[in-house]
């Protein structure tokens, strides 16, 4: 049994947020589908004690998991009951595959990009991990700027509370929103349960600097073939910043929502290539990171991450993001001339 969405209270909310016309389908079918795929993932992982090689490899030639293809059926099911995506692709399985026939009458068309189960590699020990989605204008990403195509983003967190993080920046929106949900489960057995606002402005903007200051080096391999990204991460040893690093970038991410600060870096080197792909992790990350006020951008270029279009969806790159000052200084610093 699929889980219920989201209590009636989130779908006023999510319509509250959203211009008054244009977009009932993205408040009222298409986030509640993705939600209820979070929560309907969230039962399968509990129940999920044998992690295990599937058999197979994805597309890009990834090893997938027994609960890489469960989590990647669960958000296909739930989006196929979305009449307005017209199609949606994954890490997974990248190709924008249909998934129903949009009536040409129709004002909203979307196609929907998404991670079923980011940090799969450390779901073995029990760790916290995550669903990555984003959602697009249009029945296809390819060729499209992010920055305006892209209009909603979510990650999952599966630890020992379910919650999405939900970001919506759409044209006509008087402003972006970010905000934190909570599911709460009625019945273990049957899987049925509500979501919940747990914060309606998730924000990395404070007015008082942070007491303690977070940073999350990702790719710690770069270190060895970049001074630069070396030194960094000396420097914030030496600045008495605390280490958060779990190994998944969504717990990361989210760990600097809940403390208001941080700084996320997965730098690459000729050695040490790109890992993350833009339709699927970084363009996603990169809204909820922007509707919060921090920023997200390219490790290589110091470009915004949405700035520019996606040329394919196996397309890959670096990422430093986070507080917007923490990220400033870090791009400066990785850009310094070796010594």
């Amino acid at each position: 049994m699929a889980p219920s969405l989201a209590t009636a209270d989130i779908t006023k909310h999510l319509q509250s947020v959203l211009p008054p016309t244009g977009r009932e389908a993205l408040a009222t079918s298409v986030l509640p589908a993705l939600l209820n795929s979070i929560a309907s993932i969230a039962v399968a992982l509990r129940a999920a004690h044998h992690v295990a090689l599937a058999g197979g490899t994805n597309a890009f030639g990834d090893d997938q998991l027994n609960v890489d293809v469960a989590s990647e059926n669960l958000v296909r099911e739930a989006l196929a009951r979305c009449p307005t995506v017209a199609t949606a692709s994954s890490e997974e399985d990248p190709v924008e595959r249909s998934v129903s026939s949009v009536s040409p009458s129709s004002s909203e068309v979307y196609t929907v990009g998404f991670d079923p189960l980011d940090g799969s590699s450390i779901i073995a020990p029990n760790w916290t991990v995550g669903t990555i989605a984003g959602v697009w204008d249009g029945a296809t990403a390819i060729g499209s700027r992010p920055a305006d195509a892209q209009v909603a983003a979510v990650l999952g967190v599966y630890g020992p509370r379910t919650t999405a993080i939900v970001a919506l920046r759409v044209p006509g929106q008087q402003q972006p929103v970010c905000m934190e949900l909570g599911y709460t489960e009625s019945s273990q057995e049957k899987g049925d349960g509500h979501w919940d606002i747990v914060h309606a402005n998730v924000s990395l903007v404070t007015s008082t600097p942070p007491k303690t200051r977070y940073f999350a080096p990702a790719n710690a391999r770069a270190a060895a073939e970049d001074s630069n990204y070396r030194d960094l991460v000396l420097h914030y040893i030496t600045s008495k910043y605390t280490l958060r690093y779990s190994g998944g970038l969504v717990p990361d991410l989210v760990h600097m929502f809940t403390k208001k600060h941080g700084i996320y870096l997965s730098p690459v080197t000729a050695a040490s290539k790109a890992k993350l792909r833009r339709l699927y992790e970084l363009c996603p990350v990169a809204l909820v990171m922007e509707c919060a006020g921090g920023k997200a951008l390219d490790a290589a270029t110091g470009a915004s991450v949405l700035d520019t279009p996606l040329a394919h969806t196996d397309e890959r790159g670096g990422l430093i993001c986070g507080t917007a000052e923490e990220v400033d200084k870090a791009v400066e610093w990785l850009g310094r001339e070796a010594k």
